[in-house]
């Protein structure tokens, strides 16, 4: 019995899974580390520290495999997309990790959203107008701090600075590639316009090579201190958004994934590249006759965060003291108000947007509060508010696709009443696999293909395990199909006012 470690490099945390060959687990690490923000547009992390982190959680599942019985085959990565690290020519950090969450390059991305040359972009490279894409980081980071511009010699992204301190090499597979607005989906290398646009040159950046493409020749020091031989491949994989769908399962034409972890998305494969005109959804390839398209969301898990944290502080420290998760005690709580919270509405935009209105000035708002409202009906509004949102991304997922099945995973799916929630607000059954961290999972999938142990995709499904489906509830979703185009019509006009509160709150932030 061989072992192969799948690990997912996250926003808030990095999780690597020890499997053995039949897809069975033998181990789990979580390692957390601190998001950075220090105004409110900023979402920076240390590359540092999210090397240490993975070292660690590498280091934790190696040693729950038994030599006895076999060795570590690979180690395959799935990692956060839209990320941005400068490093000078002795290959130090210029900066941090600048995340798909930071939205300071907002002025640049609305700046070419009206021009149109945000849409003549996205036709090239599949990557939406919007502040988290690496292209207008980068031209952000010229406007703005041009000194840094200067004296960086190599852009790069989390997984590639990663890798880099693990080999000393610098590549990117095309998947992660993709979402930078830098790579051309068409002619499946770096763009020569988008190169043009931020003054950058093909020697600084990352060379590029597939999924399934193995790394060797691990720094020994760093070999011994994980517990395995340095001649270990690594496995590039992909983006975290591409190898959940993987571990969900959801592998074939029509099976949509809708996942909530701290942000959240609704994507599908494709077959060829699928461009939508109004540039609401992403387009990035997987591998070969795989191609993504859907669309992420900025807020999933972390506005149940802040909930939790500013609405319920003392019933989570409460809930600490009797060894609860505060998570159950807020869904229990939630789930003793009617669907539809008695009419009152949240929408969640806590930091800015994706899909599908793709504004990173969006602000978030509650709306309806009456006197008979309180603080439960404040959290259940909240939970709506995420699916709401999701669904919106479908509708518009749907005019490019028949999606024919509904499979979801995250935080979130752990709960009864969100998967009750997704079932009845999109009015359609929803499977949830029980298989375990869908991002690692998927990892692991492109491992055995990699290491020729699998020929396909298609083996997910013998991993994947018991299938759960939650059918809509006609009672519920009479409530949601009644409030939810107030929703949309309220989200449209709000929007008109999202850049002057932004602006306003923009005047009043700590400086940099």
């Amino acid at each position: 019995m061989d072992y192969l470690i799948g690990i997912d490099v996250g926003t808030t945390s990095t999780k690597a899974v020890l499997y053995n060959t039949d897809g069975e687990i033998f181990g789990y690490a979580n390692k957390l580390y601190p998001l950075i923000q220090d105004n409110p547009d900023m979402a920076e992390e240390d590359p540092d520290v999210i090397f240490d982190a993975s070292v660690e959680a590498l280091k934790e599942v190696t040693a729950k495999a038994d030599p006895k019985e076999g060795k570590i085959l690979g180690v395959s990565w799935s990692t956060q997309q839209h990320s941005l690290v400068g490093m000078d020519k002795d290959y130090k950090p210029t900066t941090r990790a600048i995340t798909w969450a930071d939205n300071r390059s907002e002025k640049v991305a609305s700046r070419m959203a009206a021009d149109g040359s945000g849409l003549e972009l996205y036709k090239r490279t599949g990557l939406p107008t919007h502040p988290m894409g690496v292209v207008y980081k980068l031209l952000w980071i010229k406007e703005q701090h041009p000194d840094t511009y200067k004296k960086t010699q190599y852009w790069v992204g989390l997984k590639e600075y990663l890798l880099y301190r693990y080999f000393g090499q610098l590549k990117e597979e095309t998947n992660m590639a993709s979402t930078t607005g830098l790579f051309n989906i068409h002619t499946m290398d770096w763009d020569e316009e988008s190169m043009k646009l931020t003054g950058i040159t093909r020697d600084q950046l990352p060379e590029l090579v597939d999924t399934t493409y193995q790394m060797k020749g691990l720094h020994p020091e760093i070999a011994k201190k994980i517990g395995f031989p340095a001649d270990t491949p690594f496995i590039m994989g992909g983006t975290d958004g591409a190898l959940s769908e993987i571990g969900l399962g959801a592998i074939n034409k029509g099976e949509v994934a809708v996942t909530i972890g701290t942000s959240g998305a609704v994507r599908t494969f494709v077959d060829k590249p699928q461009i939508d005109p109004k540039g609401r959804i992403y387009c990035y390839p997987v591998m070969q006759g795989k191609w993504i398209i859907g669309g992420p969301v900025n807020n999933g898990g972390i506005v149940f965060r802040w909930v939790r944290d500013n609405l319920f502080a003392p019933e989570k420290e409460q809930a600490k003291k009797e060894g609860k998760d505060p998570y159950d005690l807020l869904t229990e709580i939630a789930s003793k108000v009617p669907a539809g919270s008695d009419g009152l509405i949240f929408h969640p935009f806590l930091g800015g947007e994706r899909a599908p209105i793709w504004d990173g000035n969006a602000r978030a708002s509650y709306f309806g509060l009456t006197r008979q409202h309180n603080r439960s009906h404040m959290v259940r509004a909240a939970l709506e508010g995420i699916v709401y949102n999701l669904y919106t991304v479908e509708l518009a997922l749907k005019e490019a696709m028949e999606p024919t099945a509904i499979l979801a995973a995250g935080g979130f799916a752990r709960s009864p009443l969100w998967r009750q929630m997704l079932a009845d607000i999109f009015e359609e059954p929803v499977t949830i696999p029980e298989a375990f961290e869908s991002g690692c999972l998927g990892a692991m999938v492109i491992a055995q293909i990699s290491l020729g142990l699998a020929d396909d995709l298609s083996v997910v499904k013998k991993f994947i395990g018991k299938m759960n489906t939650y059918k809509p509830n006609p009672e519920t979703f009479e409530n949601y199909r009644e409030i939810m185009p107030i929703y949309i019509r309220l989200g449209r006009k709000l929007q008109t006012e999202y850049d002057s509160i932004a602006e306003y709150q923009r005047k009043r932030a700590p400086k940099e």
